[in-house]
């Protein structure tokens, strides 16, 4: 099962007026993170507002040499295939996303592929604090290196957020029925011989013997039993 948890960062709340200036994916396969991301940043086609900067720290001059979002558009697309998109909040990043494919003419990704990790989170923790920072804190995930908000590096986190919504590492307990189990053949040696049974019947020789000397046993300790 391949899965895309994503992130972004933008100039505002509102698309249109605002833009996106940053995506940052993470793959899953089985909810195991691969290694594999995709992460760019985008020139918005207008100044970056105070309030934004300051939560993510992206200024004009940084993003003035970035490419516009067209550009990069196919790579992306390419690289999210058809797998269910996750982010935290998801209507939000969909919003955007599909805000800037739709803006560049490309089909936009349909909304049955989002999956909330905020909603999952308000089902399994209804009334807790439910920010990103707020989930590392409860499921132990090192965020110490989270000073500004970054769409790779929140992805990366939510990553291992939404593996703890999902179970946790136990997950992998109900993949048993897809294990493979080998085959394991038994060679045997050489066939094994049986051998006739051996008759030890005593003769007429030794059967009297033994009652000879039995006459002269004198109240031997079976006799009570011997007469019955």
């Amino acid at each position: 099962m391949r899965e895309i948890v994503f992130d972004t960062e933008t100039t505002g709340f509102t698309f249109g007026e605002d833009r996106m200036v940053e995506i940052g994916c993470v793959e899953l396969i089985n909810r195991v993170e691969t290694g594999r991301t995709f992460h760019a940043y985008f020139h918005p086609e207008r100044s970056m507002p105070p309030g934004a900067f300051a939560i993510h720290g992206l200024s004009d001059a940084f993003l003035s040499d970035k490419p516009l979002f067209h550009t990069v558009a196919e790579e992306l697309v390419a690289f999210i295939g058809d797998a269910p998109l996750i982010a935290h909040n998801a209507s939000f990043d969909f919003g955007f996303l599909n805000g800037e494919l739709g803006r560049c003419g490309r089909d936009v990704i349909c909304t049955s592929r989002m999956v909330d990790t905020l909603a999952i989170a308000k089902q399994r923790h209804p009334g807790a604090k439910l920010t990103l920072d707020a989930l590392c804190s409860r499921y132990g995930i090192d965020r110490s290196h989270r000073v500004l908000h970054g769409a790779l590096l929140d992805a990366q986190l939510l990553a291992q957020v939404y593996v703890e919504l999902r179970g946790g590492r136990q997950i992998g307990l109900s993949l048993v029925s897809e294990l493979v189990v080998e085959e394991v053949k038994v060679e045997t040696s050489a066939p094994r011989v049986v051998r006739p049974a051996r008759h030890f019947a005593a003769t007429a020789e030794e059967l009297s013997a033994h009652a000879a000397f039995m006459t002269r046993v004198k109240n031997p300790l079976w006799g009570a039993e011997a007469s019955g």
